[in-house]
């Protein structure tokens, strides 16, 4: 028993030297930048979805403010911004089944990202992201615009992970 509380209490100090040494946000936002302004997407995609960029870029602004390391702020007075140009949106058949029927099929959202630091004014990055998702035809128009949501919900995240840990 006394063998087992050693082997115990080691663990558990282990376990909280490695918690206090150890930095779980990730995020590394050089400290002169304090807010980022994302303006509405531009959708020059073609594909003729209604409402992909505000979609898009409403959820972006969402991983923002979840986020916390950039507060959202207006583009004439944001330190940095964020803008960006969906370039284009598949929707590509995946199975094919007997006869020829499609039951499965991928969107794809390909979007142009530029990063700015209107404080020193340079460009921090440019960067061309493309996120997928599948769904099944016979689910319609429901499980379609499910797909665009993951692809659109992607997307985002890679988006975020670049502007807040790549510095």
């Amino acid at each position: 028993m006394h063998k087992m509380n050693v082997i115990l209490t080691a663990v558990i100090f282990s376990l909280i030297h490695f918690i206090g040494c150890y930095s779980f946000t990730g995020a590394s936002v050089p400290p002169h930048l304090q807010t980022i302004a994302i303006p509405l997407f531009d959708d020059q995609s073609g594909s003729g979805e209604p409402n992909l960029r505000e979609i898009l870029t409403n959820k972006l602004i969402e991983k923002f403010r979840q986020d916390n390391s950039l507060a959202i702020a207006d583009k004439t007075t944001a330190d940095s911004i964020l803008e960006g140009i969906i370039v284009a949106m598949t929707d590509q058949p995946q199975v094919v089944t007997a006869g020829e029927t499609v039951s499965k099929s991928r969107i794809t959202v390909t979007v142009k990202v530029t990063y700015q630091d209107m404080k020193l004014k340079k460009k921090v990055w440019e960067k061309q992201f493309s996120q997928w998702a599948d769904y099944q035809i016979s689910g319609g128009a429901i499980d379609r615009e499910a797909s665009i949501s993951t692809a659109n919900e992607k997307l985002c995240e890679d988006i975020l992970l670049q502007t807040v840990t790549n510095w």
